[in-house]
């Protein structure tokens, strides 16, 4: 027991946080659940894709999902691209000793099913597992790109906002006075500019873009957590180890990123989660009302869109419900074993 107790005492804080994180099962199996999630999405054109994984032709091998191929290729008539869903291309690519590997999924996020006796959206079936939206898309295929898309855009937001909230509030608490002042009340002013105004106006001048909605979006985006910072700096700044530093002659730049901001970290980190999940949200959201990203771009927002224009398709309500929600759920229960894990009390 006693060299159990000295283990732990020896460890390093970072290593009795993350040993308080495991201990929390649900937010541990949480990050688990979506760490995986996240990285089968992330091959999601090996898994639902309309073009062969591999194609083995007259003793060469050929990657359609890498490089486009023309049908001649492939002894066919026409110059364009092979369409790898024609039954005459399927004819010509497994003919003699020749073969292909299929994805599992069949369809890409925008493949039509033109061979659906069913009118669009059609229900599930054995050759859309989840049905197909109004469209006749595979709704499977257009869920798994979405929730990518969906997270990755996450990712971006959170990234700039986190970037740009360190270096304000960093700024604010450090120099205080009349920096601090100064740039207060600009904040102030620019929280009060009507964001949903200005995407409306933007998405009419140019087009709709997962870029123009990240900029416009971090533009907003890292004043709260900027807050945090600046609260942490102003309580650190003043104490005997930062004026220790200063009276060696260190300078403004180098106490701030070497003692100050690792130690102003716990309230960025333990909203990270949360921060994602409302960047989904957000995208979800301004999908929904048609001010995200392109039509064609598969998107969470659209399928709920879809979902509400045809409110018989269950399908689409449903499984794009049991996605996001699915989703914020885990980001949620991982925010929780982060704030508690980063909790100086334990």
């Amino acid at each position: 027991m006693a060299s159990d107790t000295t283990g732990i005492v020896n460890l390093s804080p970072n290593q009795r946080a993350w040993l308080r994180f495991k201990s929390n099962r649900r937010g541990y199996v949480s990050l688990w659940v979506f760490g995986i999630l996240f990285g089968v999405s992330l091959f999601a054109e090996v898994i639902c894709n309309d073009k062969p994984l591999l194609v083995y032709y007259n003793g060469e091998f050929y990657f359609p999902i890498v490089q486009a191929y023309p049908e001649t290729t492939f002894g066919g008539d026409f110059e364009t691209e092979a369409d790898y869903s024609d039954p005459y291309v399927k004819q010509l690519i497994t003919r003699g000793d020749n073969w292909a590997i299929e994805p599992l999924i069949p369809y890409s996020y925008n493949t039509i099913n033109f061979n659906s006796d069913l009118p669009n959206p059609a229900p599930p079936s054995e050759h859309n597992l989840l049905g197909t939206d109004d469209r006749g898309r595979d709704v499977f295929a257009r869920l798994l790109y979405g929730f990518r898309l969906s997270v990755l855009f996450a990712f971006a937001l959170t990234a700039i906002g986190v970037f740009i909230g360190i270096v304000a509030g960093a700024v604010q608490g450090y120099f205080s006075g009349k920096v601090d002042l100064i740039m207060q009340r600009l904040i102030e002013v620019w929280s009060s500019m009507p964001e949903l105004y200005l995407l409306i106006i933007f998405s009419s001048i140019f087009q709709p873009s997962i870029w123009l909605l990240i900029i416009l979006l971090s533009l907003f985006g890292w004043m709260g957590l900027s807050d945090y910072v600046r609260a942490e700096f102003l309580r650190g700044r003043n104490l005997d180890y930062v004026r220790a530093a200063r009276a060696m002659g260190l300078g403004n730049l180098a106490i701030m990123r070497h003692h100050l901001l690792p130690n102003s970290m716990v309230p960025v980190i333990t909203f990270l989660p949360f921060r994602i999940s409302g960047s989904i949200l957000a995208l979800t959201s301004l999908d929904f009302l048609g001010l995200g990203v392109p039509p064609s771009t598969p998107s969470l927002g659209e399928l709920l869109s879809q979902g509400k224009e045809n409110i018989e398709a269950w399908w689409l309500s449903l499984s794009t419900f049991i996605v996001l929600v699915g989703a914020l759920m885990l980001l949620i229960f991982i925010g929780e074993a982060l704030r508690e894990a980063l909790d100086t009390r334990k």
